[in-house]
């Protein structure tokens, strides 16, 4: 197996959320894509954390793209030169008022490396206790929903988080804590 060779590259659409380029490829057998799409977005983190209660944190919002209201795991970007376990207490204390005494790395998935290569970044958060008010961005409303363990396992094996990171981050993080 070899890697296909990059003979030209070019963007079409480069915004904050949406940058879309179009390679012209040499496959290993000497055949040419004149035309492979990729979508390129930031690194991201999902957290799960785990309160003093122990309860599992979930939001609640709004995906214009499913055009559903779902409940997720509270999710971010990685800001440009941050580091993905910074940028998982910051997410999750902007998403839900709540910090953590400690973190965990779990695994890192690429959402479709078909046609993008950002990395999803999985931790495990535990201890977690309401310290502020969620700090939201300006496009964000979101609800804090918890739930304990037993409720969450029962909540993912019923298919009701739609978001498949988030599914695979769940399931990553209670297999690795034994809970399955």
């Amino acid at each position: 197996m070899q890697k296909w060779t990059l003979l030209d590259s070019k963007y079409i659409i480069q915004k904050p959320w949406a940058t879309l380029r179009v390679d012209k490829l040499q496959l290993p057998n000497g055949n040419i894509k004149e035309e492979y799409y990729v979508l390129e977005y930031p690194t991201w983190v999902n957290m799960i954390g785990i309160t003093e209660q122990q309860t599992i944190l979930f939001v609640k919002q709004y995906r214009h793209g499913a055009g559903h209201i779902m409940v997720e795991l509270p999710a971010g970007v990685v800001e440009v030169g941050e580091d993905p376990t910074d940028a998982a207490r910051r997410e999750l204390l902007e998403e839900t008022g709540y910090a953590f005494d400690s973190i965990e790395y779990i695994c890192e998935l690429y959402a479709n490396p078909a046609t993008s290569g950002n990395l999803t970044y999985t931790y495990l958060l535990q201890g977690g206790k309401k310290v502020k008010d969620q700090e939201l961005d300006e496009g964000e409303d979101i609800e804090v929903v918890e739930m304990s363990i037993e409720e969450a396992k029962q909540f993912l094996f019923d298919n009701k988080i739609g978001q498949a990171l988030h599914t695979s981050a769940l399931f990553y993080t209670l297999q690795k804590m034994g809970l399955l």
